[in-house]
């Protein structure tokens, strides 16, 4: 199999897990509880289905190096390092607001999605950027 195909599946997931966020956020706000619920599932699937390739990419190719020594590799670490950091304490976060959401508690839910719903949305955008960045530069 061509690993490196992944690379690509894993940045087109990135990209769905922001349109979702973004049509789950555009629902809530429009009092669609319904159709929020429903886009912020498939945004949750679809950032597992990341993550499970994300990590097996990673284990079948390893990590990649940046090829480029001039200004962008400044840019890249820049959008790297926080990406790397937000995506991997989130995690939790976003089990929890699923957790409040599921038990009705939507205070609760409300006051961890209004930190986090950016930080996912950043994670998913930067991830995408990342490996325009990586493969496409």
């Amino acid at each position: 199999m061509n690993w490196s195909l992944l690379a690509t599946v894993n940045a087109f997931l990135n990209m769905l897990s922001a349109a979702l966020l973004l049509a789950g956020y555009v629902n809530i706000k429009r009092g669609n509880r319904a159709r929020h619920k429903q886009f912020m599932l498939m945004a949750l699937c679809s950032s597992a289905l990341f993550l499970t390739s994300y990590l097996l990419y990673h284990a079948k190719v390893g990590s990649v190096p940046y090829p480029r020594h001039d200004w962008t590799r400044v840019l890249y670490f820049a959008i790297l390092i926080p990406h790397s950091l937000l995506a991997a304490v989130m995690v939790p976060f976003i089990v929890l607001a699923v957790w409040y959401a599921y038990k009705e508690t939507f205070d609760r839910h409300t006051r961890i999605t209004r930190i986090l719903w950016p930080v996912w949305m950043f994670v998913s955008v930067s991830g995408v950027a990342v490996y325009f960045m990586l493969y496409h530069l």
